[in-house]
């Protein structure tokens, strides 16, 4: 069993908030994926854990073939509604649907931290990779450089201990995991950057929606009520609204560009 089970409901439960105020924090490591991947409309794409879509809409509006796939059926019908040519499947990321040597690119924005096995989900990224396709993963930066780190601290903080080796937000990003796990799992490793992301919302009742929307937001307001978790949230954002109202945090995104070896 795969990570599906457990975290396509937990994504699911705000879907619409996640679409229209969160998706779009991931804006920056997007842009510079797609500007590293110059695509065409031969390019075949596939998208794991797309979440509602937004980076599948802005890689098919180059012309390329983009398939996006999560675990979460409510994300997937936001996706669909963006009007895109990409195609929104649901699936489980460590036993990705598709044939042997089917992609030219594989990408995973914020979603290989959260597979039950990262090593196993590396290694079924690898198989449906074309000889010499590349795969981009982007997760969090250090903590130290993510702002919004605090808001996760606070979020956690109305979570149970979670079990050895869980998956969270940071699992891949200490002592360079993420690299290593994708060497182990036999790819080059071609690119790597630390790229500037700013979260602004407008207000905080925009800010406490997208911060509502995440997984692990969730699964604390199924353990310690919606109410509960609204107010530490909202104690989470005081430090970061500006004097014009608008909640800004400063964060990095980790973005690892490899390849499969011919």
């Amino acid at each position: 069993m795969g990570s599906g089970v457990t975290q396509g409901p937990l994504w699911g439960k705000n879907p619409k908030d996640w679409a229209t105020v969160q998706e779009q924090t991931g804006n920056a490591g997007y842009v510079y994926a797609l500007n590293f991947l110059n695509l065409t409309p031969t390019t075949q794409l596939l998208d794991v854990g797309c979440g509602s879509g937004l980076f599948s809409s802005l890689a098919s509006a180059t012309g390329a073939y983009v398939t996006g796939i999560d675990a979460s059926e409510e994300l997937i019908e936001q996706a669909r509604q963006r009007h895109t040519t990409a195609n929104f499947s649901t699936g489980e990321m460590e036993e990705l649907p598709f044939d042997d040597d089917t992609f030219d690119v594989v990408c995973g924005f914020n979603s290989f931290q959260y597979a039950a096995s990262t090593p196993n989900a590396f290694v079924g990224a690898r198989r449906v990779l074309k000889p010499g396709g590349k795969i981009v993963v982007m997760i969090w930066g250090n903590k130290e450089d993510c702002e919004a780190a605090s808001n996760l601290a606070a979020i956690g903080s109305l979570l149970p201990p979670p079990p050895p080796g869980a998956p969270g937000p940071f699992a891949l990003t200490e002592n360079h995991q993420l690299e290593k796990l994708l060497e182990e799992a036999g790819f080059n490793i071609i690119n790597q950057k630390d790229v500037d992301t700013v979260w602004d919302y407008p207000d905080t009742a925009t800010a406490l929606k997208g911060l509502c929307s995440s997984g692990p937001a969730a699964r604390a307001i199924a353990n310690s009520g919606l109410q509960r978790v609204q107010d530490v949230i909202l104690q989470s954002i005081q430090p970061y609204v500006q004097s014009n109202g608008r909640v800004v945090y400063k964060n990095k995104f980790r973005v690892v560009i490899s390849e499969k070896p011919r």
